[in-house]
Order: structure tokens, then C-alpha cells, then sequence
């Protein structure tokens, strides 16, 4: 457990460069106060002697990468769309994409310092401790380029135990939990730190409620590696507590217990996985802090924030209000940037709308969410998703598997939408624009 202290500034914002972890604070830093004695110096090892040393810049390796990432994850086909405002127009076809689609920055950062990391360490063993984003075809290629997975997926093999001082292991972009952290650390292998800034936004909040005795009350997934990360960074302090709410109907069985309608055996039942041990609501729902896992809906956040300060005053008036409810916006703004753009697509509604993205990535869930109020809408992973003109692989809003769809692009629409998550390359946004040229019989690529 941390010693008590101010919570990790933004990395974005701010020209400190120290960043509070679980564990004894660590420094890395472009201009050491000290000196520090690396080694062995010539294999590139970066570890603090006695300690790991979590590396959070990258290695400056950036130009050497760039091909690599260009011939992986570029699309000539969604430059072009780019060039010409998002629209591309093919006789029988015209495709439409929202203006704000695709990799967001943190996700290009994860991927960069993955590459960056094999770049720099080409005969070392490289871990990720589950997936870096979520995205199959990108979790795939990292795979191919010598990844191996802690968590078993993508046909890998060791685990947690077969790790040793000599090997590295990058923390995806969702972050981990502050356990996951330590036992890492006492492995003693090099960490890269991929979390997300806005992940680490959020972070900041948290360690702030805990250490002011405030529960965290998390809008968000509670399976989800990020909330699951989030969550245990409320339990650095001993006063910390946490409760995951995945929408407006679990938020409203909290609301009727801080209003002193709720049943105990009741409450505890639908929240089983979702509290932090020990979790009386009879006592931990006393003071509040809202948080959020960064990839959810924000107006449903936001409704969710302004119910539960409602039902705060109502329980403990308006003079004390202030003391026991607290709110910050911490939906990442790259979620936010693609619902805008999505919501500025759809004031002119395209006939249909295609949503490219993992089938575990939330933000993408979401926007297939607001696309499916206006117009028929296909959540698919990848352009092999859409077999022919007539069958089509997607996950429906709000199912649990994918499923089949006949006939579902009749011959009369020929103005398609498309947008994606924020862990979906342009490369795969251009393999799904050139299958349903395919489709439509359409064999030169250049729109007209």
C-alpha cells in the first residue's frame, strides 16, 4: 500500500514528470536529480538497481516504427475519404464516415510503444497482460510479432509464473489493477506503462475520494479491465470503497437506499460483484464521488451523476450536499469526440450505418447504440463480417453473442454510413469499404 500523498498529476497537463503508483513513488524522469546506475548497460536493460523501473515515454523509437505501422494499420482508401470530407461516392454507391472515427491517441500510444518495445528489445521475451486494446486483428498482430498474452488468450501459453527478472511486460492501454502492479514489481521485470492519460485522469479522482473517505460510485462495466483497474485504485486508502453501477436502473436501486427505501439483503444480492469487500450501504453510501469508466455513454453518465446527487439531497439537504457528493466529467474525450461526430452524422441520416470495432469494446457498443435510434444499424468486427449482400455477421445492441442477419442490405440503399471505435485501425475501415464495393459489383476503387 502507497504511502498517503497528492494523487499522479496529468501526464498531459503539467511539466512534472512523477507519477504516483502503488508501492514506493517512482521517478522517470528526462533530468534525474541524481544519478542513477543502470544495468547491464549493453543489453538496454532499464532497470533501477534493487526495483523495476516502469517506463512510461516510449524509447524514442518512433521514426524507426512508422513504416511498420503504416504497412499494418494505414488505408490509402480512408485517406482519400479524408481528402475529400468524408464522403466517397461510386456510381450505386456513396459511403459517408463520421468525422471523428477510428485509433484515438491513446490507443496509438499503446500500439507505438509496443512496436517501440520489440524495436528495442528484438531477442527479449515481450508480455502483454491481456489484451492492449480491444481489437482482435491488433491483439492478433502483436501476437505475430512475438507477444505472448499472461491471460492465456491468442493460443499463448505462459502465464504470470513463467515470468523472470530478464523479461517485459507492457500494461495496456485500459490499465492494470494495483495487485496485478505489484505482483509484477516483485518479479522485478521491465514494465512499460501504456494506461491511457485519461484512464489516469480518472485514477486521480479516485485516490482523491479514498483518501477523503468518500465511496466511489463507478459507472461502468464491472467485468471490464478498466472499471476493474479503476476500482482498485479506491482501495489504496483504508477508508477507500467502491460500487460499479452499469446504468440508470441499477443507479435507481442505489438512489431508493440512500433515500432510506432500500432493502439490505436485496441491495447486496444485485451488487455481489460489483462492491469492494466489506461494502455496507447502510455506511459507505454516505458520502459519494462519482466516476467513470472512460468509454461509456456520456449522456447516460451524466444522468446517472445528476440522479444520484438528487437523491443526495433529498437524504441530506442542500446545506450539506457539497460535503457528501461529489462529480467530475471523466468520459474520455476521444468517447466523446466519436458519439459528437456520430450525432452530427445522423442529423442527415444515411439509409443504413455500419460500425466497425471489437465486439468487447464498449465505446464502439455505444455508438452502435446511438446509430440503431435512427436507421438500421450492423455492429461488425471486421470486413469479413459481411459475407455477402445478403448475410451479415453483427452483434445486435445489447446481445451477448454475434448472430446472423439475412437480407440485410436491400438493393434500394445506396447511401451507407460508417463510423468505429476508437481501437479499430483505418486499415480495417478500408477492408470494409472495399468489400462492399465488392459487393456492389463496383471494381475500381476510385470514387467518381
Amino acid at each position: 500500500m502507497p504511502r498517503p500523498g497528492p494523487p499522479p498529476p496529468n501526464p498531459a497537463g503539467g511539466a512534472s514528470k512523477t507519477f504516483r503508483v502503488p508501492g514506493p513513488p517512482v521517478c522517470f524522469s528526462p533530468k534525474p536529480r541524481r544519478r542513477v546506475a543502470f544495468f547491464p548497460r549493453q543489453t538496454g536493460d532499464l532497470r533501477m538497481k534493487g526495483d523495476p523501473q516502469i517506463v512510461r515515454k516510449g524509447f524514442g523509437l518512433k521514426q524507426e516504427i512508422a513504416g511498420q505501422l503504416s504497412s499494418d494499420y494505414a488505408s490509402d482508401l480512408v485517406d482519400r475519404a479524408r481528402a475529400a470530407d468524408y464522403r466517397l461516392v461510386w456510381p450505386g454507391l456513396a459511403v459517408r464516415i463520421a468525422k471523428e472515427f477510428g485509433f484515438c491517441y491513446g490507443v496509438e500510444r499503446a500500439i507505438d510503444y509496443a512496436y517501440e518495445t520489440r524495436k528495442k528489445f528484438p531477442d527479449r521475451r515481450l508480455f502483454l497482460t491481456g489484451e492492449i486494446i480491444h481489437n482482435p486483428r491488433v491483439n492478433l498482430r502483436l501476437r505475430e510479432i512475438g507477444y505472448q498474452f499472461l491471460d492465456g488468450s491468442y493460443d499463448s501459453v505462459l502465464g504470470n509464473r513463467d515470468l523472470t527478472p530478464d523479461d517485459i511486460v507492457l500494461l495496456p492501454a485500459f490499465g492494470v489493477t494495483t495487485g496485478m502492479l505489484d505482483e509484477l514489481k516483485q518479479v522485478g521485470c521491465l514494465l512499460v506503462d501504456t494506461t491511457c492519460g485519461s484512464v489516469l485522469n480518472v485514477w486521480r479522482n479516485v485516490e482523491k475520494y479514498a483518501r477523503d473517505g468518500f465511496t466511489c460510485l463507478i459507472h461502468g462495466k464491472w467485468k471490464h479491465e478498466e472499471t476493474r483497474a479503476t476500482a482498485s485504485r479506491a482501495l489504496i486508502y483504508a477508508t477507500g470503497r467502491y460500487l460499479v453501477v452499469l446504468d440508470l436502473l441499477e443507479t435507481e436501486q442505489v438512489c431508493r437506499y440512500i433515500r432510506g427505501e432500500g432493502d439490505r439483503a436485496e441491495f447486496l444480492a444485485r451488487f455481489a460483484n460489483a462492491v469492494s469487500a466489506g461494502f455496507d450501504p447502510a455506511l459507505h453510501l454516505d458520502r459519494i464521488g462519482m466516476a467513470n469508466q472512460t468509454t461509456m455513454l456520456s449522456t447516460e453518465s451524466m444522468a446517472i451523476a445528476n440522479r444520484v446527487r438528487d437523491a443526495m439531497r433529498v437524504r441530506y439537504g442542500e446545506q450539506d450536499l457539497a460535503a457528501r457528493f461529489r462529480s467530475f466529467d471523466t468520459i474520455c474525450s476521444a468517447t466523446q469526440d466519436r458519439q459528437d461526430a456520430v450525432k452530427a452524422l445522423l442529423a442527415d441520416p444515411p439509409q443504413m450505418m455500419i460500425v466497425i470495432g471489437g465486439f468487447n469494446s464498449s465505446n464502439t457498443g455505444h455508438l452502435t447504440e446511438m446509430c440503431a435510434e435512427r436507421v438500421p444499424t450492423f455492429h461488425i468486427e471486421e470486413a469479413g463480417h459481411i459475407e455477402t449482400g445478403e448475410r451479415i455477421v453483427h452483434l445486435p445492441v445489447a446481445a451477448r453473442t454475434p448472430v446472423v442477419a439475412e437480407g440485410w442490405w436491400p438493393a434500394d440503399v445506396i447511401e451507407i454510413g460508417i463510423t468505429a471505435g476508437a481501437s479499430t485501425p483505418d486499415r480495417e475501415i478500408g477492408r470494409v469499404i472495399e468489400r462492399l464495393l465488392q459487393i456492389r459489383g463496383i471494381a475500381d476503387g476510385t470514387p467518381g
